[in-house]
């Protein structure tokens, strides 16, 4: 499935313009490859890292959806790698000197 529609199936984005407008900014991955085409293949297994706002979202496709249907169904489908939607990158820390600031 391509990238752009599946971040609209599972409401990251409202449309497919807004989605390959997010890929165009080059800040979006796939499995740790920066995206730079809207038909890019997406499939069950693959990470994706989104810059949505402030934070920065690790999202496993567990499986395709079929179609953009309600919120429950488009969370059926993906599973949140970073529990509290902001990885370290977007927090500004750094994993190597996480706990050694000084007293």
């Amino acid at each position: 499935m391509r990238i752009d529609r599946l971040l609209v199936r599972l409401r990251f984005v409202r449309t497919r313009s807004l989605a390959q407008r997010l890929i165009g900014s080059g800040h979006l991955r796939c499995n740790g490859t920066r995206v730079v085409r809207p038909s890019h293949s997406v499939a069950p297994g693959d990470v994706v890292t989104l810059p949505l706002g402030g934070a920065v979202k690790l999202v496993e496709v567990v499986t395709l959806p079929a179609r953009r249907g309600p919120a429950a169904e488009a969370q059926a489908c993906y599973r949140m790698l970073d529990g509290h939607g902001q990885s370290a990158i977007a927090a500004g820390e750094d994993s190597a000197t996480k706990g050694n600031s000084p007293p």
